[in-house]
């Protein structure tokens, strides 16, 4: 990725919390002109379209899951933080595979990499198509959101309706639709 002459100079740390920093960062201009930015810092996650082949067509397996930060039940892609150093994008959405929709996928083929909020956070989300499934025994874990969610599934063309109705308003899972829709 080019800068065009943009350069970052330092940044303070202000808050440390379980998943994020924020920090308070200063950056030159190609002016030379300094300016200040908050950043928050994000491990990065991985997300995977789960595709089931049925005789009628294609099943997605999406989840629904509480989300704190909007008080409300989102419909989503299975996902999960790349919180484990060193662990590769493939292998966590695997792992994420496993805790979330009991399924293991045969195939992982990777989509694209994306930042979904690149105005103030450097969160990259490596997407996935998993396809192959097998299901395995679920390995929940201790959040309370993911023991409470609910695994739904759905046909892959009535996944553009809950799109366009707002039923679907997650990015991640948006781009993953339509990447699934379009293959």
């Amino acid at each position: 990725m080019t800068s065009s002459g943009f350069r970052a100079l330092d940044e303070e740390v202000v808050y440390d919390g379980w998943i994020m920093k924020v920090a308070r960062g200063r950056f030159a201009a190609p002016d030379g002109s300094i300016f200040s930015r908050d950043v928050v810092h994000h491990p990065g996650a991985v997300a995977v379209v789960p595709l089931i082949e049925t005789p009628d067509g294609t099943d997605i397996m999406l989840v629904r899951q509480y989300r704190s930060a909007l008080d409300a039940l989102l419909l989503e892609i299975p996902a999960g933080l790349r919180d484990i150093d060193g662990e590769p994008p493939a292998e966590t959405a695997q792992r994420e595979l496993v805790e979330e929709i009991g399924m293991r996928a045969g195939t992982l083929t990777p989509l694209a990499a994306i930042h979904n909020s690149a105005g103030f956070c450097d969160e990259q989300i490596h997407l996935f198509i998993g396809t192959d499934l097998t299901t395995v025994e679920r390995d929940v874990t201790t959040s309370p959101e993911e023991v409470a969610m609910d695994i739904v599934r759905v046909p892959l063309t009535e996944a553009y309706g809950m799109i366009a109705s707002g039923e679907m308003t997650d990015a991640k899972t948006i781009i993953g639709v339509l990447a699934a829709l379009r293959l």
